[in-house]
């Protein structure tokens, strides 16, 4: 199971972002179920984990566990999404986190 990080941007437009940033930064449009609301300053950390097969959910499960621990809040329960299981916290700062377990 690896780790890794990267920036995201909630878009309303992400095409026209994407082509603002090119290929620096990876453009996150949030699930359509549940919209985040718009907000000054949508910039967050991401970070992803591999997950075997289908066991996204569970390794996002325990993730969010350890980032408990850590101090971390929930700010968005988990949710399965077709590329991942996600969720949304807050760091022991206030600043949103994406947790991300892809299969």
């Amino acid at each position: 199971m690896g780790l890794s990080g990267s920036i995201v941007l909630a878009a309303d437009d992400p095409a026209s972002l994407a082509r603002f940033y090119g290929a620096l930064l990876e453009v996150y449009a949030p699930s359509r179920s549940r919209p985040r609301p718009r907000q000054q300053g949508r910039l967050a950390l991401c970070l992803q984990r591999q997950a075997e097969g289908s066991a996204a959910a569970s390794v996002l499960d325990d993730w969010i566990s350890r980032a408990l621990e850590l101090g971390a809040s929930v700010a968005d329960p988990p949710r399965q999404e077709p590329f991942g299981a996600e969720a949304w916290l807050l760091d022991p700062e206030g600043n949103r986190l994406l947790l991300l377990a892809v299969p």
